[in-house]
């Protein structure tokens, strides 16, 4: 009986995997690298928690370290930058200077519609009861007034 893709193919790659992961793959591309169908590929997600694991600890590295990355840049930030200049005479003096980023508002905008939602989306939920209410002139009159308006105005 041949062995399965799973104990060829994957079992002792989930390091890769991880890997794969952290550095940002998707799915799909793990799976080609895997040498495996997407559809397979999901299966063994729900069939083999070791290798749901290691797709989940591969992600989450990466996923923190761009949301570290975000919230950075959408506070501002001071750095320093160490710069060489030539002098007349051709010998080098360094100098470090201090600079500063701003913060990003489209980051900041961003951080606030998927961290708070509720108060940020762009959309609002509104509910109406399904009555509508207008200002009809007509709606106290009963058919036979009706009748001898439209009448009237021939």
């Amino acid at each position: 009986m041949a062995k399965s893709k799973w104990e060829t193919h994957v079992k002792d790659k989930l390091i890769l995997v991880e890997g794969w992961a952290r550095n940002g793959l998707t799915d799909e591309q793990i799976a080609k690298n895997l040498g495996i169908g997407y559809t397979t590929f999901k299966e063994y997600k729900n069939k083999y928690p070791s290798f749901l694991a290691a797709l989940k600890r591969g992600k989450e590295v990466v996923d923190i370290e761009v949301e570290n990355a975000l919230l950075k840049r959408a506070l501002g930030y001071t750095y320093e930058e160490e710069t060489i200049e030539v002098l007349p005479n051709g010998s080098t003096k360094s100098k470090t200077i201090t600079k500063h980023i701003p913060g990003d508002t489209t980051a900041q905008i961003f951080w606030l519609k998927n961290r708070k939602p509720e108060a940020w989306r762009d959309k609002t939920a509104i509910e109406h009861s399904g009555e509508v209410k207008t200002n009809n002139p007509f709606s106290g009159l009963t058919s036979d007034e009706l009748k001898k308006i439209i009448n009237t105005e021939k």
